[in-house]
Order: structure tokens, then C-alpha cells, then sequence
């Protein structure tokens, strides 16, 4: 009986091996998943066994914090969200006061992808054509042939969305949703894998423009940034006291190629939600809409967002289901853009993250 056992272990050894990391990148991997009581993870070698394509998903997690790391002091939940953005093919929006680092995190996290990049600082001068692209005159033929904008690469970078006026903001309500634009009556598809990665000032200032709900609404997170703690702010000090020159971003090892992202993405996929969970979801985002502090509450594209981003976070801390714990952790970036609170509300002084954290704690938890 134990030679039939080892050998079906050998078996299954040889049959991943293709998936398997080196042994130091999978016990890095391990160390960085949680520890359940349900779940426990023993070693590298069980936990491998038992699903070989989420630690190989853990190992190249991994990578990309290390990358991030050499740049970025702390914001561990940034980048952990940021990851699961990539994964589930969702735009980021990151909004926080100047100088915490959104475009930084921003550029090093497109280089750790090995895809195309372009960045668009928006402006209040800047038109749809800036973004989108404009037809050309070509005096050879004399013809007109469509010049594509920035806007068509892989990953964009919008810094400071919020600057741009409502006409060039709108631009992007095709290209977010449908991932195409259509120009003349003449249909452009996006190469995959395509995502936003917008930043705004949340500080009103002169010539910024809210961005409005519906293209809110097409954001899967607003990441909200704060400063750094003091420990954090003493250690960015520290590691640049004698270097004043900037980052080198060219130093960023890319860990993710587009194939590598659309097989991740397929993993995601495949990650269980149990049924109580999928309740549990839709309750959440139910009580958003018959809250007394809230004028406007989520919407179905909420509910499925947090599907879709809690199966991420389940397959980054490496597991293939999500537990309430995932659901709870993706419910105010999905839902802290997507929520108006009534006028009361607000001259009260109370923040759409509090009414989320009491809307989590009125709801029962499903085990």
C-alpha cells in the first residue's frame, strides 16, 4: 500500500513539474500566505501538491512585491489591490494628496508588466482627440487615415484625470467599458491586456473637474493613499539621503508577460465562492440602497466587482476559495466611488468609509 502511495506521489510530482518554482521561490511564496485553521498549510511540497497553478500565482506575486519594494515604502494594501486590478482586467483609480507616491507606484507597477505603456498627463486644455486619436490628411493619395492617440497600449497612465474638462473625460466611457473605440463609424479594439490607471488630487484645487458617476462607476477600485507612518517616512529619508537623483525605473524586472496575465486570469476564474458567499455579497450591496445615509447606493457592477476582485485576492494569498475575510477586505475600494451620501450625511461630517464599515458590521457573517 505505501509503495502504490509514493508512486502516485511521484506521479503527481512529475505532472506539475512544469508549473513548480524553484524551492526557495515557493517556500518565499508560502511565507507570505495566510494560515488558516481550515486550510493549514504544512510545507511547500503539500501545498504545491494540492494546487500547483496558485503557487506558482504566489510565487510570481511575490516577485512583483519584491519589485515594488525597491521603490515603495509601505502602501502593502496598494499594491496587493493593484495586483488583483491586473488579474481580474479591472481599472485602478488612485486618489490621494501630492507627493505620496500615485504615479510612482503607478510606473513601476506597468514596468514589472511586460507589456506596452504610455502615460497622458491630462490637462484643462486637452481634448478627446489628444486621447483617442484624430484623422490625418495623407497628400500622396489624398486620403484621410486615422492616427491612433496614446490611449492605445496596454497599460495608460492618466495622471491627474480630474484636470481634464467633461468632454475629454467622457472620451474614455467607451474605451473603459467596451475596451474599442469607434471613430468614424469605424470600429478599433484594444490589444489585451488593456487597463486605466488614473490618479487624482483629491484636494479641490483651480481647473479640476469631478469626474462624474458613470465614469466613476467604471473604475473596479479607488485606492485611496495616505501619508506614509512615521517609521515609513523615516526609512524613504533614510534610503535617500545620499542618492538625490530619481529613481531609475529601467532598473524594474517585468515578472509578467500577457500571455502569463490572461493564464492568471483563467486561474482566477476557476477560484470557488461558495453560494452563502454570493449572498452575502449581494446583501452588502443591497443595504447600500435603503441606507438612511446614503442618497445613492451600488449598483449590479458593484456586486459582480467584488466578486471578481474577493476571487483575486483569495488566489494572490493563495487559496482557491474566498472566505468573508477577502469579500470584507475589496468592499471599500469597490464601493467608496461608486456611493453618494445624502446632504445630512455630509454636514454631519462623516465619511462613506465609515457608513461602509458599519454596513459590514450590521450584516451577518456567513461560516
Amino acid at each position: 500500500m505505501n509503495d502504490e502511495i509514493n508512486n502516485t506521489e511521484g506521479q503527481e510530482e512529475n505532472d506539475f513539474s512544469k508549473y513548480m518554482p524553484s524551492e526557495s521561490a515557493a517556500n518565499d511564496a508560502v511565507n507570505e500566505l495566510p494560515k488558516t485553521e481550515e486550510k493549514p498549510v504544512v510545507n511547500s511540497y503539500d501545498f504545491e501538491r494540492q494546487n500547483p497553478d496558485l503557487i506558482w500565482v504566489a510565487s510570481k506575486v511575490n516577485d512583483v512585491r519584491l519589485e515594488l519594494s525597491r521603490f515603495i515604502i509601505g502602501q502593502h494594501n496598494m499594491v496587493e489591490l493593484m495586483i488583483a486590478g491586473i488579474f481580474t482586467n479591472g481599472h485602478l483609480l488612485l486618489e490621494g494628496v501630492p507627493g505620496v507616491a500615485k504615479t510612482l507606484s503607478s510606473k513601476v507597477m506597468s514596468k514589472a508588466l511586460d507589456v506596452d505603456f504610455s502615460r497622458i498627463q491630462f490637462t484643462p486644455d486637452m481634448m478627446p482627440s489628444d486621447v483617442l486619436g484624430t484623422s490625418v490628411y495623407n497628400m500622396k493619395d489624398s486620403t484621410f487615415y486615422f492616427k491612433k492617440g496614446p490611449i492605445f497600449s496596454n497599460i495608460v497612465l492618466i495622471d491627474e484625470i480630474n484636470r481634464a474638462p467633461a468632454k475629454t473625460q467622457a472620451a474614455l466611457f467607451e474605451v473603459m467599458e467596451e475596451r474599442q473605440i469607434t471613430y468614424d463609424g469605424t470600429m478599433y479594439p484594444m490589444s489585451f491586456p488593456f487597463l486605466v490607471v488614473a490618479t487624482q488630487n483629491p484636494i479641490e484645487q483651480e481647473g479640476t473637474y469631478n469626474l462624474p458617476e458613470a465614469q466613476l462607476d467604471r473604475f473596479l477600485f479607488k485606492i485611496k493613499l495616505d501619508y506614509p507612518e512615521l517609521h515609513q517616512e523615516e526609512e524613504i529619508l533614510h534610503r535617500y539621503k545620499n542618492n538625490i537623483k530619481a529613481p531609475d525605473l529601467n532598473e524594474v524586472k517585468a515578472v509578467f508577460t500577457a500571455k502569463e496575465i490572461q493564464k492568471i486570469q483563467d486561474i482566477i476564474e476557476k477560484i470557488i465562492i461558495e453560494d452563502n458567499l454570493v449572498k452575502y455579497i449581494a446583501a452588502v450591496t443591497h443595504k447600500t440602497r435603503n441606507h438612511g445615509k446614503i442618497y445613492l447606493g451600488g449598483s449590479p457592477r458593484a456586486s459582480l466587482s467584488m466578486l471578481k476582485s474577493a476571487k483575486a485576492i483569495a488566489g494572490i494569498r493563495g487559496r482557491d476559495f474566498v472566505t468573508p475575510e477577502d469579500i470584507q477586505f475589496v468592499a471599500k475600494p469597490v464601493l467608496n466611488h461608486r456611493l453618494i451620501l445624502t446632504p445630512e450625511a455630509e454636514m454631519e461630517g462623516i465619511s462613506i468609509e465609515e457608513v461602509i464599515d458599519e454596513i459590514i458590521q450590521t450584516i451577518e457573517v456567513p461560516r
